[in-house]
């Protein structure tokens, strides 16, 4: 069969819920992948890279409880967080992602995809045989997004680490330079730091410069705790292989690093450099600019979507999900010409991609957050009041760990009294942002949300203090 109703380049998270969503609505999708189904979270992002850390934030929380630190003996055993984290990588083979699709009834074309007209998709497989596949309705992209390599003089030739590279390491290198701040960054440096490299940090823009403020400056302060060389500032102005097989950095400002490795972690590229767009009239290579409904701009009789981090919108996983549900479901009801739901937080729209992302980063402390920071909710025009609170100060933290460290901010809309943004930073409070994503989510009212009592003795706690300190 060569004819569906929608045909979805790209098999991982945001193709594969989107297919699905297509399906369960009564059409039929097909999915075109030239990697691994499952795609980069599944391998190389968040399963994997969450298993590398989880092993050391378990060792950490043991040693800080009293009873459970005389019980720890030992150090962290390398070979076995590997193992674990292959394990969480399906050892690099897609069977069951497979199996699901066959599942779901979604059929699957092995090969890279190509639009060469409208509708049409061409699959080239690996013996170079080429199937035309035909879209009845809707052709998406979902083809995700790579790690961006800078123009640093013979970086590319040195062959960096990106993050698939560090997540899938066999082996964990005596020293790790590290050029970027950013969550891959951080999180990586967490990592191979506490399995036992010696690691230097360039952030020339800070560490977690996009977060508020004192989110950055507990990660980077926890860094330099385990031995990590933070940089503040610094950049990398030329990087070169050595002949036994060493990285020498130099620094614009002439000094020089010396590392086993080097990961680059500074943003994300678009994978659509080959997948013709240019037969539609669009630029090879650019983002995808999209609507509320995922549907592309600039594309003729409306056929063309894009999903996940190719529109650029949010790069998340579980946001790209989102958009793949929203945009499945309104694929089907254009085609069945129902009703369309696209007004702010309606069925087709993906609006929390704008005003209540949540995010973890999985550092220590872990740092958790949803909705806008400060600074973003001020350029946005709000009148905002800003409120702070000690999460050690929380019965529930005392209990969690000596020396229990955190913080939590609340960001209030003064005009509607409303939270608008809201992050925590504190060992294991990614499990508490999902009352705040409801929170920024429904605009639950500040005097509503006294009502929200929260059990004792827990973290959670804090949302009664940061009402209080609020005042009434």
């Amino acid at each position: 069969m060569t004819t569906y109703d929608v045909v979805v380049i790209g098999a991982g998270p945001v193709g594969e819920n989107l297919a699905d969503r297509v399906v369960q609505g009564g059409l039929s999708a097909a999915v075109v992948e030239r990697e691994l189904v499952g795609g980069e979270c599944s391998y190389w992002a968040c399963m994997p890279t969450k298993a590398l850390l989880r092993s050391g934030a378990a060792l950490r929380t043991a040693r800080q409880v009293p009873g459970a630190r005389e019980a720890v003996t030992g150090e962290l055993d390398v070979a076995a967080v590997l193992r674990r984290r292959d394990s969480f990588a399906s050892d690099w083979q897609d069977d069951g992602q497979v199996s699901w699709l066959e599942s779901a009834g979604i059929p699957l074309h092995r090969g890279h995809g190509r639009i060469s007209a409208e509708r049409v998709v061409e699959v080239t497989g690996a013996d170079g045989t080429t199937t035309t596949l035909t879209a009845r309705h809707a052709v998406v992209v979902a083809t995700g997004s790579g790690a961006l390599v800078p123009d640093i003089e013979g970086l590319r030739d040195a062959a960096p680490w990106t993050s698939r590279e560090t997540v899938a390491a066999k082996e964990v290198p005596g020293r790790l330079a590290v050029i970027g701040g950013g969550v891959v960054a951080s999180e990586m440096a967490t990592a191979f730091s506490e399995l036992g490299s010696s690691v230097t940090m360039l952030a020339r823009d800070g560490v977690l410069h996009l977060a508020e403020p004192f989110a950055g400056e507990r990660v980077a302060e926890s860094l330099r705790d385990k031995g990590v060389s933070v940089r503040i500032g610094a950049e990398a102005g030329s990087v070169k292989r050595n002949a036994d097989g060493t990285v020498s950095l130099t620094l614009t400002d002439g000094e020089q690093i010396e590392a086993d490795e080097l990961l680059v972690a500074i943003g994300r590229t678009p994978n659509i450099q080959d997948i013709g767009l240019e037969a539609v009239g669009l630029k090879p290579g650019a983002w995808l600019t999209v609507d509320g409904t995922m549907r592309v701009e600039g594309v003729e009789g409306g056929w063309l979507y894009a999903a996940g981090d190719v529109n650029r919108r949010v790069l998340l996983t579980h946001q790209g999900k989102y958009q793949a549900r929203a945009a499945g479901d309104v694929i089907v009801a254009r085609a069945k010409g129902e009703a369309i739901d696209d007004g702010e937080w309606g069925r087709h729209a993906a609006t929390a991609d704008e005003r209540a992302v949540p995010q973890v980063v999985f550092t220590e402390p872990e740092i958790a957050s949803v909705g806008l920071t400060a600074a973003a909710a001020e350029a946005a025009g709000l009148r905002i009041r800003v409120v702070d609170y000690d999460l050690a100060a929380t019965a529930g933290s005392q209990l969690q760990a000596e020396g229990y460290q955190g913080h939590a901010r609340m960001v209030v809309d003064e005009d509607r009294k409303v939270v608008v943004g809201f992050t925590l930073a504190g060992p294991d409070v990614a499990e508490m942002l999902h009352a705040a994503t409801i929170a920024v989510v429904g605009e639950v009212p500040l005097d509503r949300l006294w009502h929200a009592v929260p059990a004792f003795p827990t973290v959670s706690e804090v949302w009664l203090r940061l009402l209080e300190a609020y005042g009434r």
